[in-house]
Parts: structure tokens; sequence; C-alpha cells
């Protein structure tokens, strides 16, 4: 799947609900479905600055594809997280770079977020990105 499906199937699975409250349990439910991080990247390296709660966020690039795993103290960002995974991982850099992410907007995750949680989901966001950028410019 691209990365434009992937968000695509996502907005059509929350689509399925009209009620927030019914989504924050699917959010919450796919942080349950989060692989579980090794505990040796459960350090301060990997840790996402500007999250109210803990995210450790680790990349692993075999110089085609970068694969993330995360994890968090809190079961909503936990999911969050889990979302952006969904999206990002097993992904060239170049993908992650250029790649315009619409399903928050579309399914109104950013507006139905306190401003600390969607400050920190910015946060997942850009470190993942500058993984990326990190990463691409290693291979060029």
């Amino acid at each position: 799947m691209t990365i434009s499906e992937v968000q695509d199937s996502i907005i059509e699975e929350f689509s399925l609900f009209d009620d927030w409250m019914d989504k924050y349990n699917l959010l919450i439910d796919m942080g349950k479905e989060l692989p579980v991080i090794d505990p040796k990247f459960k350090v301060k390296d990997f840790l996402i600055e500007g999250c109210q709660s803990k995210v450790w966020l680790h990349p692993d690039y075999d110089g085609k594809i970068i694969t993330f795993t995360a994890d968090s103290d809190a079961i909503i960002t936990r999911g969050i997280v889990a979302l952006l995974i969904k999206v990002f991982s097993n992904r060239t850099p170049e993908e992650i770079i250029s790649t315009d992410l619409y399903f928050i907007e579309k399914i109104g995750l950013r507006q139905n977020l306190s401003p600390t949680r969607s400050n920190g989901l910015l946060s997942m966001v850009r470190q993942m990105k500058l993984y990326a950028l990190a990463f691409n410019a290693k291979s060029n």
C-alpha cells in the first residue's frame, strides 16, 4: 500500500464512528496493538521533546527503508503514535519526507486533541521526518 492508501484506509476506519468517544476508543485499541518497543530504546536519546506524555520513538534504517517502533506512558498518545507508525513505517526516507499527512485533518484528530496532545502529535511527526532527513542525507 502507498502512504496515500494507508491514510485513506485510516480515514475510512475513523469515518465509521460519529462520536469522538468512539474514535478515542479506536485510538486506544490501536495503541494496544502497537508492538512492544525494545526496553533498551526507552531511554532519553529516543524520548520525543514537546510531548506532555513520555513518547519513545526508535528508527531502524536498513539502507532502504525506515522501520519505527515506539511506546508511550499514555494510552491515547500510544494510539496516536501507532497511527503515525502505520503511515510512516517501512517507507523510504524520501517517501516520509515528501508525504503530506492529510489524514490528521480529515479524521478531525488535531481539532479533538488538547493543545498539549496536539503539540505532541506535531512533535512526533517532526521527529519522524527528521529521522528520515538524517537517513536520506547519510545515504547520499
